[in-house]
C-alpha cells in the first residue's frame, strides 16, 4: 500500500507491504462548527453548570482577573477575545468597570508572548486598551506568588498567581481540548502556577492525555479544590471544543469541574479508546512526524521536539496502546539539526550535556530537572527574554518512557543520520530501507500498522 506521511514541512510518499492495516490517531468523528460563535458564548453565560452568572458573582466595583489559554493551546480563531468581551459586558451589566479587570496570559512554563503575538491570539484592540493590565504569568516572581499550602489528602503543594487569590472573581477561558490532556482545573493549577507545584503532574508518569481515568486530572482536582477551599471563591470557567483549530463547536460555562465533565462526554466519543482500534497488536508501526509542535509557535521546531516531544510523546500514544511490547516504531522526518536559543534556550544543553549521558527519563528527572529549574542564565531569559522556563527543556524528553514499551526506533529519511543516533535512534535513508529492516527483526510476516496522524496546525 502506498501511504503519504507528513514528514517536516512537505510529505513522503512511502510503499508498505500489503498486509499492513491502517490505524488512525485522529478523531473518528468531528464536530460541527458553531453558525453563531458569540450567540453561542452569550448562551453559555446565560446559564452556566453548577454556578450563578457572572453578575450574580461580583459587586459594583470589584477586582476581577480574566485568564486565558496560551499559544501553545492550538486555537487560533476569535475565541478568547470573543469570550472576554463577553465577561466583560456582564461584569459592566453588574458595576464593574473595564478598568478594574485585568488579563493574565496562563502560559506557566511557556514562554510568555510579545505584544505582537498577543495580537494574534487576542485581536489588537483589547491588547491595546489593557496595555499595562495584560501580563503574561511569571512562575518565577514570587512577589506575584501566592503559597495555599497542601492538600489534606496527599499533600500536593498549590501555589498560583496572586490574581487569583485575591480578585473577587476569576475568570478562565479556555481555547480547546486535545483529548483529555488539557482543560479542567490544568488550567489554573498549571497555567497560573510554579515549577513546585507543576512538577507533581509533569513527571515521566504523571501526564496524560487519556480521556477518561486521566491520572493527572485526578492530582490537579485535588489541588483545584484545595485553593477554592483557600480562597473562599470559585473560579468560573468558559470551555471550548473546537470543530477545527480556527472555529468553535460547542462553548460551555459554570465550575471548573462541571464544563470539563460536561465536554468530557463529546471528546470520548471523538477519540474512542485506543486500544480498542486494532483488535490486534503490531510488531512495526509507521508514521510521519511534521515540522510542528506547541512549543514551537511562532518559532520552529529541533531534534527534541521533533524526535521526543512529538515523535514519541504526542504522536506516539498508539505504540503503546497498539504495539507489542518491544515493537519498532517507524518515524519519517528529515529532523534538521536547528535550535532557536532565544524562545528554547536550556534546550540545546539538554541535548549536549544531558542526553549522552542517560535516555532514562527518570534518572533525568532525578538528577537534572531541579538544577535546571534554578539555573540563572535561563531563568532570566524565560522572565525577560522570551524563551521557555529552562526546565521545559527536561520535561520534554519524558516522552523516552515510551522506550519501556518499544524497543527499537528507526528514524526515516533523516538529513543527518548523526542527530536521531545522538539519542539512540537508529536511521535508515527510506521508510521501505527500515521496514525491511524491521523485518529482519521481527520476521518477514510480522504485524505491520500505518499510523495516520492528527495535522498539527499553525497559526494563520
Amino acid at each position: 500500500m502506498n501511504v503519504e506521511l507528513p514528514y517536516g514541512e512537505t510529505t513522503l510518499t512511502a510503499t508498505l507491504p500489503a498486509r499492513t492495516r491502517a490505524l488512525s490517531n485522529v478523531e473518528v468523528t468531528t464536530l460541527a462548527p458553531l453558525a453563531d460563535l458569540k450567540a453561542a458564548v452569550s448562551a453559555a453565560l446565560a446559564a452556566p453548570r453548577e454556578l450563578p452568572p457572572i453578575p450574580e458573582l461580583v459587586r459594583p466595583g470589584a477586582g476581577v482577573t480574566i485568564a486565558f489559554d496560551d499559544a501553545t493551546v492550538a486555537s487560533y480563531g476569535p475565541i478568547r477575545a470573543v469570550a472576554i468581551e463577553a465577561v466583560l459586558e456582564q461584569l459592566a451589566a453588574a458595576g464593574v468597570g473595564r478598568e478594574r479587570v485585568t488579563l493574565i496570559c496562563a502560559n506557566a512554563l511557556h514562554r510568555k508572548l510579545r505584544p505582537a503575538e498577543l495580537e494574534r491570539i487576542l485581536g489588537a484592540d483589547l491588547v491595546r486598551e489593557f496595555g499595562p493590565r495584560l501580563v503574561c504569568h511569571d512562575a518565577e516572581d514570587r512577589e506575584a506568588i501566592v503559597d495555599l499550602g497542601r492538600t489534606p489528602e496527599h499533600g500536593y503543594p498549590v501555589e498560583v498567581h496572586r490574581l487569583v487569590a485575591e480578585s473577587d472573581l476569576t475568570v478562565y477561558v479556555n481555547a480547546r481540548y486535545n483529548r483529555g490532556f488539557n482543560g479542567g482545573w490544568k488550567s489554573v493549577c498549571v497555567g497560573l502556577s510554579t515549577y513546585h507545584s507543576i512538577k507533581v503532574t509533569h513527571t515521566p508518569d504523571g501526564m496524560s492525555m487519556s480521556v477518561h481515568n486521566n491520572r493527572m486530572h485526578e492530582v490537579l482536582d485535588e489541588m483545584g479544590r484545595h485553593l477554592e477551599r483557600r480562597v473562599g471563591r470559585r473560579v468560573f470557567k468558559v470551555d471550548t471544543l473546537l470543530a477545527d483549530p480556527w472555529r468553535p463547536a460547542r462553548v460551555v460555562a459554570g465550575s471548573v469541574d462541571a464544563t470539563r465533565r460536561e465536554l468530557l462526554g463529546d471528546v470520548a466519543r471523538m477519540f474512542p479508546a485506543r486500544r480498542e482500534q486494532g483488535g490486534e497488536r503490531f510488531d512495526v508501526l509507521v508514521y510521519g512526524v511534521p515540522d510542528a509542535s506547541p512549543y514551537a509557535v511562532f518559532s520552529h521546531v529541533n531534534p527534541i521536539l521533533t524526535l521526543i516531544s512529538s515523535g514519541l510523546g504526542y504522536l506516539g500514544g498508539l505504540a503503546e496502546a497498539a504495539g507489542v511490547p518491544g515493537c519498532t516504531v517507524i518515524m519519517a522526518t528529515p529532523v534538521p539539526d536547528r535550535w532557536d536559543r532565544v524562545t528554547h534556550p536550556s534546550y540545546p544543553e539538554v541535548w549536549e550535556r544531558v542526553l549522552p549521558l542517560t535516555r532514562d527519563p527518570y534518572e533525568i528527572m532525578r538528577r537534572f530537572a531541579d538544577d535546571y529549574a534554578r539555573r540563572p542564565e535561563y531563568v532570566e531569559a524565560y522572565r525577560t527574554r522570551f524563551g521557555f522556563h529552562p526546565v521545559h527543556g527536561i520535561l520534554a524528553v519524558y516522552p523516552l518512557k515510551r522506550l519501556d514499551h518499544v524497543g527499537r526506533v528507526i528514524v526515516a529519511g533523516p538529513h543527518d543520520p548523526e542527530v536521531p543516533r545522538h539519542v539512540g535512534f537508529d536511521a535508515a535513508p527510506s521508510v521501505e530501507e527500515a521496514v525491511a529492516r524491521a523485518e529482519a527483526r521481527h520476521g518477514r510476516d510480522c504485524a505491520i500498522a500505518y499510523v495516520r496522524q492528527p495535522v498539527l496546525p499553525r497559526p494563520s
